[in-house]
């Protein structure tokens, strides 16, 4: 008489298999996500930086603080809450802006990011910006 099914050793194989595929695919796809995440504070900067070249145009100086430009808080955070920007104005005539990654975002080698007046990109590790 035939019988029909799989055995356990067939289902352990395939168990087996599985394992292996997750432990390689996880990893890149948490490396993706973080990378997708970090376009949301490479936006925030670059557009806080255009609206400090507008307040720059009006004014004459850069804003020392976010309130300046219209936000509620010196410390604005991001729409997900991945990244909190801060401004630095020593000079009436520079500014740098830096993005400190929160949450999920903490644990990224490109956790904190930066722009100043000049456009000069900076991160915590290279290739950040690209």
């Amino acid at each position: 008489m035939k019988q029909r099914g799989i055995t356990l050793i067939e289902l352990m194989i395939v168990i087996a298999i599985l394992g292996i595929l997750v432990s390689i695919a996880y990893p890149s796809y948490t490396q993706y996500v973080q990378r997708s995440n970090r376009s949301e504070g490479m936006n925030e900067l670059v557009r806080i930086a255009n609206m400090q070249e507008q307040f720059f145009a009006d004014s004459r100086r850069y804003a020392v603080d976010l309130t300046e430009l219209g936000f509620p808080d010196a410390v604005f955070t991001t729409e997900n809450g991945l990244y909190q920007i801060r401004v630095s104005a020593a000079a009436a005539r520079t500014f740098t802006l830096t993005a400190v990654g929160q949450g999920v975002q903490a644990n990224d080698v490109c956790a904190t990011m930066g722009i100043n007046q000049a456009g000069a990109k900076t991160a915590s590790a290279q290739d950040c910006w690209r």
